[in-house]
């Protein structure tokens, strides 16, 4: 396929209208709606590895436009009345064939790569961490556009009807919802009697991903592997589909999907925790002495690390030989809904925390503080409880003297404070003695996430 035919073909075809569809639609749906993309260490424009996430993310409906619309280019010979004359002609089906797939597909391809383009500027502008390994994710999400497009095209060849294009899309969108809610999905019941849902291997083929909840975490190896596996076997169905001209022919060309999809399932992961990973070169700790951060979070360091080194001293001060030594981001990846896991050894906390995102200097201390007391035991990905929230404020006031409420001002931290003054009250008129044996109660309670914090603070350990 030469340059001037490329030409002609982008001329006379939907291609440049597809990219043109799937690049617009996409950055109208990340700058128009205020989510999870922009909120948080985990935006879009924040971090390499989130963007590649966030924009894979969008694949739920840009996936079946691009089968629909490769659906509509496959009908162009018969919408022209040509499939008699092109076969009179000398010229192989399959050059004809490749002509139309490679425009549609670089096309697509550069679409997602301009709105892959368009986050990194933002991206490379707001961290000093870079790193090649959130290529694999956008290159699976080209790739998933690509084949998407080109079994649209042979089955819209195949099945030449105006209702094609459009019943494929809706095929394709309820295959990805079908994957991402039941199908694709494993119930599970935690430790704690929680019900999760999980997502199992099936799903992996689906080109959605989970929501990016957490900075540090990719796609393992084996899920690029097994996808692409998947992927090429797709495209090579709707390539074959193009070139058949007979229903045998048709039939046969059905192989390279379904083999596809059975080797890929033997590559892709079982457990949920070999699909979604740790990316160690980010979670790696860059420390100021006993202060770490990742190196996701580097350039953070310098306004941690004083506030951080205090509020390890007034802890030390406060608890003594029982108090944490040292300070780190929190790198645990947890299952949705699962029981946080704390160690007595470090103060953990995260960057996305409300708390400890509304601080710096003197009020950032008083949250290190009240994380390394009561460091919260809401399930991961559940918002906090008012308990846990009471419990902290009142753990800061009694190492710093003073009660305030932590976090940003607002009907939040009023409503925290309302119940915490009782509490502060009640724990001030006991003996120093007694203080620091609910002090130290409720520490244990709250790094074993066996009872309620607040509770054995108050008196309900004591009864």
């Amino acid at each position: 396929m030469n340059t001037r035919v490329l030409r002609i073909e982008l001329k006379r075809s939907v291609a440049p209208w597809a990219g043109a569809v799937v690049l617009t639609s996409a950055l109208a749906f990340l700058y128009l709606l205020n989510a999870g993309w922009w909120r948080g260490t985990t935006a879009w424009t924040a971090q390499w590895t989130s963007l590649a996430m966030w924009t894979r993310s969008l694949l739920f409906y840009l996936w079946p436009l691009a089968v629909g619309l490769g659906a509509l280019q496959g009908l162009r010979d018969r919408r022209s009345n040509m499939p008699e004359l092109l076969t009179s002609t000398p010229r192989p089906a399959r050059h004809r064939a490749a002509t139309m797939a490679g425009a549609t597909a670089i096309t697509l391809a550069s679409a997602y790569a301009l709105l892959v383009l368009v986050g990194g500027v933002q991206v490379f502008a707001n961290t000093d961490y870079t790193h090649l390994g959130w290529l694999p994710i956008s290159l699976v999400g080209a790739l998933f556009l690509v084949a998407g497009a080109v079994l649209g095209m042979g089955a819209g060849r195949a099945l030449p009807s105006v209702l094609t294009p459009p019943a494929l899309a809706m095929a394709a969108f309820a295959f990805t919802a079908l994957m991402h809610m039941s199908l694709g999905r494993t119930r599970t019941t935690m430790a704690d009697g929680l019900t999760n849902s999980e997502p199992n291997r099936i799903s992996l083929l689906s080109p959605e991903v989970e929501e990016v909840r957490d900075v540090f975490v990719t796609l393992a190896a084996s899920v690029h592997l097994g996808q692409t596996i998947w992927l090429l076997g797709m495209a090579a169905t709707g390539f074959a589909l193009l070139v058949a001209a007979t229903p045998r022919t048709r039939l046969v060309a059905l192989t390279p999907v379904l083999a596809g999809a059975a080797l890929a399932l033997l590559v892709l992961p079982s457990d949920p925790r070999r699909m979604y990973v740790v990316d160690e070169a980010a979670a790696a700790p860059v420390c100021d002495g006993p202060v770490c951060v990742t190196r996701t979070h580097q350039q953070r360091l310098a306004d941690l690390a004083g506030p951080g080194k205090e509020a390890l001293r007034l802890l030390h001060d406060a608890l003594g030989g029982r108090a944490p030594a040292s300070l780190r981001e929190n790198t645990a990846l947890l299952p949705y809904g699962a029981t946080p896991k704390w160690s007595r050894e470090s103060v953990l906390f995260d960057f996305d925390d409300d708390i400890i995102a509304a601080t710096k200097d003197k009020e950032l201390t008083r949250a290190l503080v009240a994380k390394g007391l009561v460091p919260g035991c809401s399930p991961a990905g559940w918002s906090g409880t008012g308990g846990d929230d009471a419990a902290q404020t009142v753990a800061a006031a009694w190492v710093l003297g003073d009660l305030k409420a932590l976090g940003a001002p607002g009907a939040v931290s009023d409503a925290q404070l309302d119940l915490a003054r009782p509490a502060w009250k009640k724990l001030k008129a006991l003996p120093r003695a007694e203080q620091l044996s609910r002090i130290n109660a409720m520490h244990a309670t709250a790094l074993s996430c066996k009872g309620d914090a607040f509770d054995v603070l108050t008196d309900g350990a004591f009864r």
